[in-house]
């Protein structure tokens, strides 16, 4: 399947193939375009999230500082994750290192031993061995084919004491990386507990914050209240994202509608709550399901599209939504980390973020819902297919 911001940008990268000298210019010409076109959808989405961030704040202190506790936590977790897969590169490099140096060193024992059994042999010949042949040999013959021997010996005696010259420069050189590879390993640890001690922190302030939340809401008994101010949020911000990329609308060979019953759920997890049942009292009613996983699992985009959405909001916590054209768009909340940004294009399968109890839940897991325009829709009747499937 093939995803396009404009339609008749293929058939207009086709029309300058047709060109000679012409299709490389243009072509890089049509990609700057559509760069700028990424980057004005990006400052859009921006702009809206900045004016929504206002209004939470104005509404609601203790939501706000939960927002940027949640998002140092998974900028914290995201770094700590390069961290290991840099501190693992590094330690598989000096592992190879030292591997390298034991090999070199064998050689350069075993070069030096022929060296020094050439050495030791011409020392017992007196040191003259060139003289000595001259004198030595009465026939001219013999004399011109063993001086020509000499000197190959000679040759091969100056050629092994170069070789013996360049293992050692190498194994220098090699035992400089090493203790470049350990000083980036030290300095990767000071790092990691740098990054870990700011995640603590982050995570301690979050507990504190929830017990605030939870106390407001005990005593002013307006839990009903929040919860249709953060789908008023999420509606808001639906009818904003589908303004904005009406401007930028995906033309698909194979649309979003006609995959209805085929998609794959987005992680393996257990329901926990299911679309259509009531939230607080009746009149409240889950949009989407809940499927409770363990923290970190990878959570995956069920169809191809591009992503309108990429940050935190109030409710939802880290939230990507996946715009895939016809009006449909899928959600994914209650993320630890987001793996995509606004603007990029995602397809099945994809990793886009990873699961967590951001926004506030009290356990891990994965919030999900499709949407058709502003309207939430059933996504058991869309998703049947387990991961791995």
């Amino acid at each position: 399947m093939k995803l396009r911001l404009v339609a008749c940008a293929t058939v207009a990268i086709g029309l300058l193939q047709a060109i000679p000298g012409a299709a490389s210019a243009d072509e890089a010409e049509l990609a700057k375009i559509k760069e700028q076109e990424l980057e004005e959808v990006r400052e859009r989405i921006s702009e809206l999230k900045q004016s929504m961030d206002s209004a939470a704040r104005e509404r609601d202190r203790l939501t706000a500082e939960l927002e940027k506790a949640e998002v140092t936590i998974s900028t914290r977790r995201i770094r700590l994750k390069e961290l290991e897969r840099e501190r693992s590169y590094t330690e598989n490099r000096r592992v190879e290192l030292d591997r390298t140096i034991d090999e070199r060193e064998a050689e350069l024992a075993e070069e030096s031993q022929t060296l020094g059994d050439q050495l030791r042999a011409a020392y017992m010949s007196g040191g003259q061995e060139r003289v000595k042949l001259m004198l030595n040999q009465q026939d001219p013959a013999t004399l011109g084919r063993l001086m020509t021997w000499y000197g190959y010996l000679n040759d091969y005696r100056a050629g092994n004491i170069e070789l013996v010259r360049d293992r050692i420069n190498e194994l220098a050189r090699l035992r400089g990386e090493v203790a470049a590879e350990e000083a980036r390993l030290e300095e990767i640890a000071r790092e990691r507990y740098a990054e870990l001690s700011t995640l603590d922190a982050a995570q301690e302030e979050r507990k504190t914050l929830l017990v605030s939340l939870k106390t407001r809401i005990a005593d002013e008994g307006r839990e009903i209240d929040r919860l249709a101010a953060e789908e008023q949020d999420l509606a808001r911000l639906i009818a904003e994202l589908t303004s904005i990329l009406s401007d930028y609308p995906i033309t698909s060979e194979d649309p979003f509608s006609q995959h209805r019953g085929r998609l794959t759920w987005p992680v393996a997890g257990t329901l926990v709550h299911d679309f259509g049942q009531p939230r607080v009292g009746d009149s409240l009613k889950w949009n989407g399901v809940v499927l409770e996983a363990p923290r970190g699992r990878e959570v995956r985009a069920v169809y191809h599209g591009r992503v309108a959405f990429a940050d935190w909001l109030a409710g939802l916590g880290l939230l990507v939504i996946v715009d895939h054209g016809e009006g449909y768009m899928t959600l994914y909340g209650y993320n630890e980390t987001i793996l995509k940004n606004a603007g990029d294009w995602v397809a099945p399968g994809d990793a886009i973020a990873t699961v967590g109890d951001s926004g506030g839940q009290p356990r891990a897991g994965l919030y999900f819902e499709i949407r058709k325009g502003t309207q939430p829709v059933n996504p058991r009747t869309w998703v049947t297919r387990r991961p791995g499937n």
